[in-house]
């Protein structure tokens, strides 16, 4: 069992490559997919959330605001890099380690009913991403210890 999104990354990147061949190129994409689950995707972790509840008493609209905010500023910029970037996917035209972050935020966001009109290539790139095989094998619904909520 792996554990920590990173450290699943990299396993993903030794077992099955997401990253590009040129060192600029594995930049960029590691700069998107770090936008995600550096900056992004803690802030809106479940556990952050019940603290937001529990020691300063936010309701439910202000978790909404809270998440939606977050996710907001991670996916401005991913967008950008996409439109630079990407041709199908996050980067290129084929799935690489942003696409692998993209997926799972988009998911949250969904779930969490975020506006996303704002971001119409990130969201095609995984939505594009979401067919593929190995990505409805790790849709949250998939896993063993699935709560039933899907979007």
């Amino acid at each position: 069992m792996l554990t920590q999104s990173l450290a699943i990354l990299e396993w993903l990147e030794e077992t099955h490559p997401l990253l590009p061949a040129l060192a600029s190129d594995r930049a960029a994409v590691r700069a998107m997919a770090l936008a995600i689950a550096c900056d992004a995707h803690p802030l809106n972790n479940l556990r952050v959330l019940a603290r937001l509840r529990a020691d300063f008493g936010a309701d439910e609209a202000a978790v909404s605001r809270w998440i939606a905010g977050w996710i907001a500023d991670g996916f401005k910029a991913v967008e950008t890099s996409i439109a630079r970037y990407g041709e199908g996917f996050a980067y290129g035209a084929t799935p690489t380690m942003a696409d692998c972050c993209i997926v799972s935020q988009v998911y949250s966001a969904r779930r969490f009913n975020v506006d996303l009109t704002s971001f119409p290539r990130l969201v095609a790139a995984a939505d594009r991403a979401s067919t593929l095989d190995a990505f409805v094998a790790a849709h949250p619904s998939n896993q063993p210890d699935a709560d039933g909520r899907s979007p």
